[in-house]
């Protein structure tokens, strides 16, 4: 496919953060062995009686157990292989030979580049690919290359994304890490910023070789520790400062981790301003969604950065949002920017603004010394066209997050419905009907034995205590 080519007419675009579920149905014997849907061949715990009915089934439940953990792992729960192990018909595509074909079309029009290698899965992202780079003259000089295929929240018209994303090397700020060259077609975006042997903020923290896989890197790592006081108060400050200069700018960002922070000596800068004109989900997007108040991409920005200073304060991320507890902080000072930004009143209540973080007594006393000037022309065309795409991803978010609360609405029915507690309580009313309808049955016998006894005639049918005697035509006659 040509760099310049446009996408294939009805392309999907999906979603990848949006988390799989896996149930184990049934099994089956497969040359002596019991598979439940895995392809992955599993060695018999038992050697005899290993096709006993109750033993399968004990395997079945451990499986399932195997998966929801593996599931409700953030990490382990975006990768690649289990996405196309559990959903084929959508990830069957080998998207590291897509990217290689874009990136030598591109290369057949700019020959001064070269490819050195390509970084296998050093970021999260199935459809983002990463290639070191080379320029022929300057053969020491080791560049980046990021290749990205659009994603479900890309609004922007192609003729404004191709623009904006070009614009991205002009963009200069203390806090942003440069981006060396930027270009674009109607399906994706290429580009390329000077290769850091220092990696990002969470290299730092896991103290990972940037090279590395992304699993191996942070899924495991062998020691939990996070930073000092003092690095947590500067680089929280230098972070909060340029998502303060992109809100001014009317940038949409939203994709906030310590993998897109990159550190350069003692300065966090960020990376991938191109995620939100690409359309890409957040990395936090599957816990994002659990909360209406979080709906603007401000408000996603401020929420991330909760995820950030927690992770920078403990070495790792929280095990779930939002955060009941938060252990022993170097200052308390640290634990109250984490409570506005994940506890449970936050995530209910909505997260404060950028400019109100800054004001709190972690980060108001750092003093940032730069020489750099912040400078970002965006045309004003673009501008209202950012805004609009803005507005557009924003309203998405809402409508997934109004599904969802819905979807968690109707299972907590479902599920109390089927409670022993309200089984027992609907008995309890059946018994106390059945025995009402049956007092009410005697009452009537002795009723209508003394009506038949009578004998004065055709007499009017009897009415029910309980129903109302239904008015007369007469008086609902129209006039």
């Amino acid at each position: 496919m040509a760099f310049m080519e446009k996408p294939p007419a009805g392309k999907v675009l999906l979603d990848d953060t949006v988390p799989l579920t896996a149930a184990v149905e049934a099994s089956q014997s497969l040359q002596s062995h019991t598979i439940a849907g895995l392809s992955l061949p599993l060695p018999p715990k038992k050697l005899i009686g290993n096709m006993d009915r109750e033993f399968i089934a004990e395997r079945q439940r451990g499986l399932q157990n195997y998966l929801n953990v593996i599931m409700a792992n953030h990490v382990l729960s975006n990768c690649e292989l289990l996405k196309k192990f559990l959903d084929p018909n959508n990830y069957s595509a080998n998207y590291t030979e897509i990217a290689l074909q874009q990136v030598s079309m591109f290369f057949r029009s700019e020959p001064k580049w070269e490819v050195v290698e390509p970084l296998k899965d050093i970021g999260w992202r199935i459809r983002k690919k990463y290639f070191l780079m080379k320029i022929k003259n300057q053969p020491k000089e080791r560049l980046v290359l990021s290749w990205a295929d659009l994603g479900p929240d890309k609004y922007l018209s192609d003729k404004d994304f191709q623009c904006v994303i070009k614009l991205l090397p002009s963009c200069v700020h203390p806090y942003i890490y440069r981006v060396t060259f930027a270009t674009a077609n109607e399906s994706s975006a290429l580009l390329i910023r000077t290769f850091n042997e220092k990696g990002t903020l969470k290299d730092l923290i896991y103290k990972a070789k940037p090279k590395d896989p992304f699993l191996k890197k942070y899924c495991s790592p062998k020691k939990i520790q996070g930073l000092e006081l003092q690095q947590i108060k500067t680089y929280g400050r230098q972070i909060l400062e340029v998502l303060k200069f992109l809100h001014d700018k009317g940038f949409p960002y939203g994709h906030l981790h310590a993998a897109n922070v990159m550190m350069d000596g003692n300065t966090c800068r960020l990376l991938d301003l191109e995620n939100s004109l690409l359309g890409l989900p957040s990395f936090y997007r599957s816990y994002i969604t659990q909360f209406r108040k979080i709906n603007t991409l401000e408000s996603v920005d401020v929420h991330c950065f909760g995820h950030l200073l927690y992770e920078m304060t403990y070495g790792r991320p929280p095990d779930s949002v939002p955060v009941d507890y938060f252990p022993p902080a170097p200052s308390m000072a640290v634990v109250a920017v984490l409570e506005s930004t994940l506890s449970c009143e936050a995530c209910k209540n909505g997260m404060p603004t950028v400019s109100r973080l800054l004001q709190m007594p972690l980060f108001s006393d750092v003093l940032l010394t730069t020489s750099e000037k912040p400078q970002f022309k965006i045309p004003t065309k673009l501008k209202e066209a950012l805004r609009i795409a803005k507005e557009c991803i924003e309203k998405r978010l809402v409508e997934e997050q109004k599904q969802i609360h819905q979807h968690r609405r109707l299972t907590r029915a479902q599920s109390h419905h089927g409670s022993e507690e309200e089984r027992k309580r609907r008995k309890i009313l059946a018994r106390k009907k059945s025995k009402r309808s049956a007092v009410e049955n005697s009452e009537e016998q002795p009723a209508k034995h003394n009506s038949t006894n009578s004998g004065s005639g055709a007499s009017s049918p009897l009415t029910s205590p309980s129903s109302p005697t239904p008015p007369s035509t007469a008086e609902h006659a129209p006039l």
